[in-house]
């Protein structure tokens, strides 16, 4: 029988690509991470894709949030908490772990589990351990589906300041002086450990600065003006990181500058200064996020000093192996030398967050730099690269 005057089916129309936004986390920038979300939320091109939120709460549990951007900022000096959006107290998301099937699954207690769809891409904004650091990474490898930003090397790389400036150093990118206090050596010989630290004060001099190795957003840093204040700068650090790193001050100026992966490979945005705050001993997290510091975009540096180091800043992403976006912090010193103090493979995401700030000043405007961050996830494969 002929199908020629037979009704046709009308063919579907393309569906759009969908993101999971996922957001929170169990490191202590969670509210930061939020707040990200919320921004990313607000400018995802709703015409182009379909957003599904994700939080994953302070104790490691995935949920279905509310998709409310507004709500996910900072108030009366606070920063949000995933739990104020999930959609169930006790329900849970379940990413898939066949790399054949990217549907998403969400459960709760005496329910049948619910599926949500396939996600196409991750855009994962989390911040710091268990976020940042090659973990979700690597569990999205598994999973095989795409998602913004480094992979597993790069971002833990990036997450641990000890062998970031190691990788660093061994592709010639000038660092400042450090030492590192690994858990077993403060575990085993506390005294000794401690006296690493004051000869490395007797060699570079005071402040230095007491950090957590594997944080981020200026949490648990303090600047030591002398050894009356170093047990308490290394109990504040090993608080959120049993492995501390210190820094000896370097004399100078505060550069950062952003890095985005185009269609041909990355580019670096205009830098901007942080200029010295007066109200806080350096740029901690109140200055950057609660208080708002304003940053200078674009520094104002010489024709010849904004191309070197927007030069280091594409050579850092290249070292350690980056995708998708990076801020890359400097010091200029007095001597005129940029050497370079850290990379952020998620840097701050938020409206007032320098990276998007130097981008906006660069020609691209905060939704084009999301769209640009997903479609850069969407062109790459997952596995090996």
């Amino acid at each position: 029988m002929s199908t020629e005057n037979l009704p046709q089916s009308p063919e579907q129309p393309p569906r759009k690509p969908r993101v999971a936004v996922v957001f929170g986390g169990r490191s202590s920038e969670h509210g930061i991470s939020t707040v990200t979300a919320g921004a990313v939320l607000r400018a995802v091109d709703r015409t182009a894709y379909d957003v599904l939120p994700i939080g994953i709460t302070r104790e490691g549990r995935w949920v279905l949030t509310a998709d409310d951007p507004e709500r996910m900022a900072i108030t009366e000096r606070r920063t949000p908490d995933v739990e104020q959006f999930a959609e169930s107290s006790e329900g849970g998301v379940v990413l898939p772990v066949d790399p054949a099937s990217r549907e998403v699954v969400y459960s709760e207690p005496g329910s049948v589990p619910k599926a949500l769809g396939e996600v196409d891409v991750v855009f994962p904004v989390l911040h710091g351990p268990y976020g940042e650091d090659g973990t979700l990474q690597g569990l999205l490898e598994l999973s095989g589906v795409p998602y913004v930003g480094s992979g597993v090397l790069a971002s833990a790389v990036g997450q641990d300041k000890e062998y970031m400036k190691r990788v660093f150093t061994s592709f010639g990118l000038p660092v400042g002086p450090y030492v590192v206090i690994r858990p077993r050596e403060w575990e085993q010989d506390e005294p000794a450990a401690r006296k690493k630290i004051v000869d490395f004060a007797g060699e570079h001099g005071w402040p230095l600065f007491v950090k957590p190795a594997r944080a981020g957003s200026s949490i648990g840093i303090t600047k030591v003006d002398d050894l009356s204040g170093l047990d308490e700068a290394i109990a504040e650090a090993q608080h959120h990181d049993p492995k501390i790193i210190v820094e000896a001050l370097l004399r100078g100026r505060e550069i950062e500058c952003g890095v985005l992966e185009f269609e041909d490979g990355p580019r670096a945005s205009v830098p901007a200064e942080i200029p010295p705050v007066q109200s806080h001993a350096y740029y901690d997290f109140e200055a950057k996020y609660i208080d708002s510091t304003p940053g200078i975009v674009p520094a104002p540096l010489t024709p010849e000093q904004t191309a070197e180091v927007r030069r280091l800043a594409v050579e850092a992403f290249e070292a350690a192996s980056c995708e998708g976006l990076v801020r890359a912090d400097f010091f200029l010193t007095e001597d005129g030398e940029f050497v370079i103090n850290e990379i952020n493979t998620m840097p701050g995401f938020t409206p007032i967050s320098m990276y998007p700030k130097m981008w906006e000043a660069t020609g691209v405007p905060y939704p084009e730099l999301v769209d640009r961050l997903i479609r850069a996830a969407l062109r790459r494969r997952t596995g090996l690269r």
